[in-house]
């Protein structure tokens, strides 16, 4: 007997690898899968303007992207005690000044723009498609605690959401021909708007995202918890974001999709390493414990010979840090 709904995903006509680059952009979803492949050992770049969660400011993002044009001084603008920021950015890389912001921004452009010319994989995760517009201007990203007058709230359509994606991908199809898209929607709920409008956001999501997986793939992360894991145990306290089980499960789903079997073990050893430093001794200035620190570093010096372009200068670090102490 079956006793919930398992769902099917087709078989991936490509694979992730650690050789491969990733970019991910999107909603606080797009963070909690990209901390997990950082943490694997993939060459990964998370949000680098920060969360962002409608298709309108992830286009947005992602054409700036593709232009390089660099931000200027008349782009970043006060938002009172949160110092200065851009409407197309999350309120993280806002600054004291206006010279410090456009620093940020353009520092985690130029990185992002590299990443995105040398990288294979684009996950995309939409997360809602109410966006907030500017009066008399257009959409933002983030409202940065504005006053809600200075706004109007709108519902994106599919066809707003397909209208500005479709040229999009055309032109990522046209300028980076080895990048696969890979678009998922959030599973996280956004009940401030409401169960049905909620619902209804989704469905958009949804819909619009059909519409264009002749040119992207997709990973069903949000029906994964809604029907495999329909149960509030898998949700966190605030009924809207998955449990930590909950995203543990959709990572292993998500590996069963894209991993071959050589990056599944490359990224459970990764993982074992984690585990081993971040184990807490009763004694850490015992011989031991240092020789326990010193056969992990052996194990990450095996993982980076049989991967050598996996990035293991964080991990030797924090051995030399445990073993200083």
């Amino acid at each position: 007997m079956k006793f919930h709904t398992e769902v099917a995903i087709p078989p991936s006509s490509w694979t992730i690898r650690h050789d491969d680059r990733l970019l991910l952009l999107g909603s606080c979803f797009a963070d909690t899968i990209g901390a997990r492949l950082v943490r694997a050992g993939f060459q990964a770049e998370v949000n680098p303007f920060g969360t962002l969660y409608n298709p309108v400011s992830l286009a947005d993002v992602l054409t700036r992207l593709l232009d390089g044009s660099p931000f200027v001084l008349a782009d970043m603008q006060p938002f009172g005690a949160e110092g200065w920021g851009s409407w197309m950015s999350h309120s993280l890389l806002s600054r004291p000044t206006a010279a410090e912001a456009l620093a940020i921004h353009n520092e985690r452009l130029a990185a992002a723009a590299r990443q995105l010319r040398e990288a294979s994989v684009l996950l995309i995760t939409f997360g809602t498609a109410w966006a907030y517009r500017l009066k008399g201007a257009s959409f933002v990203a983030n409202c940065h605690h504005e006053p809600a007058e200075r706004f109007v709230r709108e519902r994106l359509t599919v066809s707003d959401i397909v209208g500005r994606w479709r040229p999009l991908l055309q032109r990522l199809a046209d300028g980076c021909p080895r990048l696969r898209v890979l678009f998922t929607v959030s599973p996280i709920r956004h009940l401030r708007d409401g169960a049905h409008a909620n619902q209804l956001s989704k469905a958009t999501l949804l819909l619009a995202v059909d519409e264009l997986e002749d040119m992207s793939s997709y990973f069903p992360s949000y029906e994964i918890v809604l029907d495999e894991l329909r149960d509030y145990r898998f949700y966190a306290d605030d009924m809207a974001h998955p449990s930590a089980q909950a995203v543990d499960y959709i990572w292993e789903r998500f590996a069963d999709s894209y991993f071959d079997e050589s990056t599944r073990r490359a990224a459970r050893r990764i993982e074992d390493v984690h585990k081993a430093l971040e184990h807490r001794p009763l004694h850490p200035e015992s011989d031991e414990y240092r020789q326990f620190v010193r056969q992990t570093m052996l194990k990450i010096a095996e993982i980076q010979k049989e991967f050598p372009y996996f990035d293991a200068g964080k991990l030797i670090d924090q051995c030399h840090t445990l073993l200083n102490n």
